[in-house]
């Protein structure tokens, strides 16, 4: 099977009814994407895939096929953070790191899609996604703090 990660063509050979978040993972190495729940419910696992978040617990790896996969690792341009990452950065909206991926990428496809989101927008773009530590505030802003 074969699909486009984080802009780089890649092929995987094992079974394609395996969870797309344990290829990315155990076999391609994209230890940034993290299992919460594995039920789909917290959002920890968010990829996207042509465009949309998805969680990467319910996907099987066959699903991907021919389509362009991103992970937390792929938003960073050759090792330099984008501006949502180092806002949540200045903004204190990571703690413990677990939530932090898939909020990332749920608020970087709300960045594409929406110019200037408002705090209710950015709540219902994060709305997959559980964190326990920050409260959200700190994410609200470190993400409203990009909207141009």
């Amino acid at each position: 099977m074969r699909f486009t990660l984080n802009g780089q063509p890649v092929s995987y050979g094992g079974s394609g009814a395996r969870r797309l978040l344990d290829v990315l993972r155990e076999d391609l190495g994209k230890t940034g994407t993290k299992e919460g729940c594995g039920e789909g419910e917290c959002g920890a696992c968010s990829v996207i895939v042509d465009g949309e978040v998805v969680d990467s617990c319910l996907v099987a790896a066959g699903q991907v096929e021919g389509c362009n996969v991103t992970t937390v690792e792929g938003l960073a341009d050759g090792g330099r953070l984008t501006a949502l990452q180092q806002a949540f950065i200045a903004y204190g909206a990571a703690q413990c790191g677990i939530c932090t991926p898939g909020m990332l990428l749920a608020a970087h496809v709300l960045l594409q899609r929406t110019r200037r989101p408002g705090a209710d927008d950015v709540r219902e773009g994060l709305a997959g996604n559980l964190c326990r530590c920050t409260g959200y505030t700190k994410i609200i802003e470190a993400v409203l703090s990009c909207a141009t």
